[in-house]
C-alpha cells in the first residue's frame, strides 16, 4: 500500500507534461497490475471476465496502458516483486485476512442490492495471483516490452534501474521508491486522467517528485526519510498509532526518533527496516530490449483465448502504428 507521506510532499511534486516523461521509465508492476484489477470493474464491483470466467482486467490494463504510453514517447520495463522479505510476513498476512474480509462483505453487499458498498468492497478484495502474473508477463512479451525480475521488492530494483541511468524514473504511485533512493518517482500516469478517490471520481495529471530536492526542502538525509516512515507505518512495521506523518517528520527533524521507538514501539526492529530501505537486495543481471508488437499473437490472445472485441484491439494496436499498412515502430525502438 506505500508509506503514507502525502502530508509532507505535497510542496514537492511537480505537475508535469505528458511531452517532458518522453524516455525510459522503469514501471512497478505489482503495482499497476493491482491498480488494474481494482478498477476495471463493472459498477457492482465484478471484474472483466471472459466467458469462462477467467478475470482479464489486468489484461485490458495493460494494453491500454501500454498502447498509450508508446503514443506518447514513454517506453516502460515492467519490474516484478521477487521473494518477499521476511520482515513483511505479518503485513502480508494481514493483507490477506483484509481481502478476504473484504470478499465477504462484496458479496453481502451484491444480496442486499447496495451497489456502491458492493463496488467498494470489491476494489479491496482484489489480488494477484500466479495466473494473473502469467498471463500478465505473456501480453507484456507480446508487446515487445522488456520485463525484469527482482530478487525481492519489485519498487527498489526499479530505484535500482534509475540510479544506475538505465531508466529515467520510475512509474509508480507509492512513494516507497523514494525510500529506496530512486532520484525521480512518477506518478499519475493513467490512461483516462480519471481516479476514484473515496468514492468520488478526481482529474488526475502527470507529476514528478525529485528525491534530491525533497531531502533538501525536508532538511533530511535518506535515512531520515526512512526513520519518518518507519514511524508513520511501512510495508515491513505497523508504525506508531497517532503519528503521522508531519509529527513524524518533526520528530526526527528533533532528534527524537529514537526514543520515541524506545517509548511507543519498542519491539520494533527499525535496524533491520533501515537496512532493507538502504541496502535493498537488487540486481543488475538483466537486459533491456524492446521489440515491435506481435500485432497477430496479441489479437490471438486476447481475442481468441479471453472473448476481447477484435475492434477493440484494433483500436489500441492502430495507436501503437502497428495495424496493417501503417508506418511500424521500427525508428522509435
Amino acid at each position: 500500500m506505500g508509506v503514507a507521506f502525502r502530508d509532507i510532499l505535497g510542496d514537492y511534486k511537480e505537475p508535469v507534461s505528458w511531452e517532458s516523461l518522453a524516455g525510459t521509465g522503469a514501471l512497478d508492476a505489482h503495482n499497476a497490475i493491482y491498480q488494474f484489477l481494482s478498477i476495471i470493474r463493472q459498477p457492482d464491483g465484478t471484474p472483466l471476465m471472459d466467458q469462462e470466467g477467467r478475470v482479464t482486467s489486468h489484461l485490458s490494463g495493460i494494453l491500454f496502458r501500454s498502447a498509450n504510453f508508446i503514443e506518447k514517447g514513454i517506453r516502460t520495463v515492467w519490474v516484478f516483486d521477487g521473494s518477499p522479505p521476511e520482515i513483511k510476513k505479518d503485513t502480508i498476512q494481514e493483507r490477506r485476512v483484509i481481502r478476504e474480509h473484504a470478499g465477504e462483505k462484496w458479496q453481502e453487499a451484491l444480496e442486499r442490492g447496495d451497489t456502491e458498498a458492493a463496488y467498494k468492497h470489491a476494489r479491496s478484495s482484489s489480488r494477484i495471483d500466479e495466473e494473473v502474473l502469467r498471463t500478465s508477463r505473456e501480453l507484456l512479451d507480446l508487446l515487445g516490452l522488456p520485463c525484469v525480475q527482482a530478487p525481492s521488492e519489485g519498487e527498489a530494483q526499479a530505484a535500482h534501474m534509475v540510479k544506475r541511468g538505465d531508466c529515467r524514473y520510475v512509474v509508480s504511485q507509492d512513494y516507497d521508491t523514494l525510500l529506496f533512493g530512486s532520484p525521480v518517482l512518477a506518478r499519475n500516469l493513467t490512461v483516462s486522467g480519471k481516479r476514484k478517490i473515496r468514492g468520488r471520481t478526481i482529474s488526475v495529471t502527470p507529476e514528478r517528485i525529485m528525491l534530491p530536492l525533497v531531502l533538501k526542502g525536508l532538511a533530511l538525509t535518506r535515512e531520515d526519510l526512512v526513520k519518518v516512515a518507519i514511524l508513520v507505518g511501512t510495508d515491513f512495521n505497523s508504525g506508531i498509532r497517532g503519528v503521522g506523518a508531519k509529527t513524524a517528520l518533526r520528530l526526527v527533524q528533533s532528534g527524537e526518533f529514537e526514543q520515541t521507538i524506545q517509548e511507543k514501539a519498542p519491539d520494533t526492529d527499525w535496524e533491520t527496516i533501515m537496512d532493507f530501505f538502504i541496502n535493498p537486495p537488487v540486481t543488475d543481471g538483466y537486459s533491456l530490449e524492446w521489440k515491435i508488437p506481435n500485432r497477430e499473437g496479441i489479437l490471438r490472445m486476447l481475442c481468441d483465448r479471453y472473448d476481447f472485441s477484435p475492434e477493440r484491439i484494433e483500436r489500441a494496436l492502430g495507436g501503437m502504428d502497428v495495424k496493417s499498412g501503417q508506418k511500424t515502430l521500427d525508428s522509435w525502438f
